[in-house]
């Protein structure tokens, strides 16, 4: 079966592709239109589609609208209710009712030869729950938690995995939602709703839980599977916050108190569905799911032996889990997910010929992982772009900021890069087998999905990666499935002694995470990054800025760039850095007229 999965409803829309119940391709529509998150959760946006990402995925996979047996799009209008009679205050939810019904026929439009009969409506939770359940390695029986904003009329649903069927147990109809609330403090802290929960989480660390017993009245599990989380009336426990004012020790308070009553409502939802499964293993989806921190305590204090989360958690996730839902009904058996790399990637040649067309001096080094391990062994920050991109929320590896981990002010260094607010932290990426060492949590952790608290011996050494309550979020690096940034952290350990380097992403405020090369050469050209590491190209900060002003008396039919095996080399051409940087072709073929794979 060759099944497209599409998520598009809510917000951060995206495109999965499952061929014979293996996933081939996912990719979220942020990347390519690079708007945040797609677009905003709004009524008026719901008719928008992930029509970059689809296009690409079939591409990825040579095919042709009408060579897909089904279309799994990720929300059920049938099972929806008036927002008025689900408690929320949305007066026009149901223009997002009309859009979902008429969405086999938009992307019949948006993917010309698609039959529109092909698409099928899959219950939004349910799609969540096969992102997390059908997708995690080693578990054909496990339990599946699913915690959001909302879908259809629920914000839970609790389900089992059995082999190729997916068994729920239990929701929580709206209003309650874990996710509501915490979104709504999220605005009222003065932050993006929908997007910048993020920010809440980290800013709790720096605030004591003092509001938790009054915060339990709205907010608390009913011992059933379910719980109560509606009507928060937060200008009672705080004033609100301007989007540019200062942070105050009410706010961080307040965000404190939140985390807390959120990880004791999710502990007890969590024994709950153990009781009823016994299983050993749990997998999570749905927003709330990228709370690392509760995530933590889940893994730490619930009685399941594994958690494993869904790196796509969030809404984009359920293009993935929709089609590989599809597959198993179908018959096909849904192999675990290979990796969260299911993104873009290009050629040696397409990336050389790109820096070619953008007229930018580049070179060759013998070894591309060693001459970052030298920079950031010298405390420059390098900018890391290879293989193909992440699908889901965080850098792993392969569109990242890499910097030293040892120097503090690197933690400030890094959030002005970014443009980000300074109470929020940066990660680690360490060896696996180095991890258990320094930090003490759940090992593996590839996706960057829970925290870990860091060794005392370890946090005067890198200090740049400690949060403030002690804790890291970290990356586990297998040398099997990611042997070239294995290779630098073993070439900075050589150098410096530091088993261990920052990871952030590779973005700045407001931006999608990069992902093509014009993205990589835009960010780094705008931002004080020393090296870009491209491929097995190297771009140096000093010569690009140098170069591109020796280019306007350059000959531009002069420039040269060759991208062989034997040592790349190039400069730029006479329109200057900025310049050639704008006249990047955007059509989905490189420069060289190679396919974007």
């Amino acid at each position: 079966m060759r099944i497209l999965g599409i998520n598009a409803l809510f917000h951060d829309p995206s495109a999965a592709l499952v061929i014979d119940g293996k996933t081939v391709a996912a990719a979220e529509e942020e990347r390519f239109s690079r708007r945040k998150h797609g677009k905003r959760p709004l009524p008026f946006s719901a008719w928008e589609l992930p029509e970059q990402a689809a296009a690409w995925c079939l591409k990825r996979a040579g095919l042709r609208p009408q060579d897909l047996d089904a279309v799994a799009y990720s929300f059920e209008p049938a099972l929806a209710r008036p927002a008025g009679e689900l408690g929320l205050d949305d007066p026009w939810d149901h223009l997002r009712l009309t859009y979902a019904r008429e969405a086999p026929g938009f992307l019949a439009a948006a993917l010309p030869g698609l039959d529109p009969e092909r698409v099928r409506f899959v219950p939004h939770h349910m799609a969540h729950a096969a992102s997390g359940a059908f997708a995690v390695a080693g578990a054909d029986t496990s339990s599946v938690l699913v915690l959001d904003g909302r879908g259809e009329r629920a914000s839970h649903l609790a389900a089992r995995r059995v082999h190729r069927r997916l068994e729920p147990l239990r929701a929580q109809e709206l209003p309650h939602s874990l996710g509501l609330v915490y979104e709504e403090l999220t605005e009222h802290l003065g932050f993006l709703r929908s997007s910048d929960e993020f920010k809440v989480m980290a800013l709790a660390s720096h605030g004591r839980p003092r509001m938790l017993a009054e915060l339990r009245r709205y907010v608390h599990p009913t011992g059933d599977g379910g719980f109560r989380a509606a009507g928060v009336p937060w200008r009672e426990f705080c004033p609100p916050r301007g989007a540019d004012e200062a942070w105050t020790q009410d706010h961080a308070d307040v965000a404190a108190s939140a985390q807390a009553v959120l990880e004791e409502t999710l502990l007890d939802l969590v024994r709950w569905l153990h009781g009823q499964t016994r299983d050993e293993v749990l997998t999570l989806a749905g927003g709330v799911a990228l709370n690392c921190v509760a995530n933590a305590r889940i893994a730490r204090e619930g009685p399941f032996s594994r958690v494993w989360v869904q790196p796509a958690a969030g809404d984009a996730g359920t293009a993935l889990g929709g089609a590989l839902l599809l597959a198993a009904g179908a018959g096909d058996e849904p192999e675990p997910m290979p990796g969260a790399d299911l993104g873009r990637d290009w050629s040696d040649a397409e990336l050389g010929a790109w820096l070619k067309t953008a007229g930018v001096p580049f070179d060759r080094p013998a070894d591309i992982a060693a001459e970052v391990a030298a920079t950031l062994a010298e405390n420059g920050i390098v900018a890391w772009f290879q293989g193909r991109s992440e699908f889901g929320p965080r850098a792993l590896g392969h569109r990242s900021l890499l910097a030293h981990p040892g120097h503090a002010g690197n933690l400030e260094r890094l959030n002005d890069v970014k443009g980000r607010e300074q109470f929020r932290p940066v990660a680690p990426m360490v060896l696996t087998e180095r991890a258990g060492e320094i930090f003490d949590g759940q090992i593996p952790s590839p996706y960057m999905l829970f925290v870990h608290e860091v060794a005392p011996a370890w946090r005067d050494r890198i200090p740049a990666v400690v949060h403030v309550d002690g804790t890291a979020r970290i990356q586990t690096v297998d040398r099997r499935t990611e042997p070239l940034v294995a290779r630098m952290l073993t070439g900075f350990e050589r150098l410096t002694g530091l088993p261990v380097v920052v990871n952030t992403s590779l973005n700045t405020a407001g931006r999608p995470m990069v992902d093509d090369p014009r993205d990589a050469l835009e960010c780094f050209g705008s931002s004080p990054v020393d090296l870009l590491a491209i491929g097995p190209y190297a771009v140096r900060r000093g010569g690009f800025f140098a170069a591109g002003g020796a280019g306007d008396t350059a000959d531009a039919a002069g420039a040269t760039g060759t991208a062989d095996a034997a040592g790349a080399t190039g400069t730029v051409g006479a329109a200057g850095v900025p310049g050639a940087v704008g006249a990047l072709p955007g059509d989905a073929a490189g420069p060289a007229g190679g396919a974007v794979r």
